[in-house]
């Protein structure tokens, strides 16, 4: 079972915590982590561009002119895609769908992957709790700066019902929070290091441990 030190809010070592093996010393699978990144990608993917065809166009209702005898070519609606204002052939529309299928244990699979990855990396700091009243920026600042982080980009990964120190890392550089139900492998790639509260961790391998 893997260890990681435990560190207190005066950022001193304060023991060790035994990390669930089959969630935290997983063997990497990269093409596995990649897939989870591309389905977690596209599937909050928002779909923006929208056309309108010939038949969502406004306006058009009567032929623009009789069909013979004008001299001009033959039309019957100013809705056709040749004409100014009229519909889009082939545009981009809001029913597209992106959603990439990804089955559950696959996707707690890679989530296990890049947690092992930080922990063998020492990227997973683990702190005995965060008490910040009144969700005080400079108090969660101050920890941070005790602890081994060097000044990196960090995910601050907390207990559901602990929201101060989420509130007070909205005002800290190169620092987000997370719940530990909303842990997700985008995120964790996207920051090099990881703080975790004890009560976070056992949150974590109690819900993602069946991998």
């Amino acid at each position: 079972m893997a260890k990681v030190t435990v560190y207190n809010q005066l950022g001193e070592k304060a023991g060790d915590m035994d990390l669930e093996k089959t969630l935290f010393e997983a063997e990497v699978n990269e093409a596995l982590v990649h897939e989870a990144v591309v389905a977690q990608q596209a599937n909050s993917r928002e779909v923006i561009a929208h056309t309108k065809d010939r038949g969502a166009v406004s306006g058009g209702g009567k032929k623009p002119w009789k069909q013979k005898g004008t001299g001009r070519a033959r039309h019957g609606s100013i809705r056709s895609p040749l004409w100014v204002g009229g519909g889009v052939t082939f545009g981009p529309t809001k029913d597209r769908n992106f959603s990439v299928k990804m089955n559950k244990k696959a996707r707690r699979k890679a989530l296990a992957m890049v947690l092992s990855d930080k922990v063998a990396g020492k990227q997973f700091v683990v702190v005995e709790n965060l008490e910040i009243p009144e969700g005080k920026t400079k108090t969660l600042s101050d920890l941070m700066n005790k602890l081994p982080l060097s000044g990196k980009k960090t995910l601050l990964v907390l207990e559901k019902e602990n929201k101060n120190p989420a509130i007070a890392a909205g005002n800290i550089q190169n620092l987000d929070a997370i719940s530990a139900q909303s842990l997700n492998v985008v995120d964790l790639l996207a920051h090099q290091t990881v703080v975790v509260t004890k009560a976070a961790v056992e949150s974590i391998a109690e819900m993602y441990k069946q991998v």
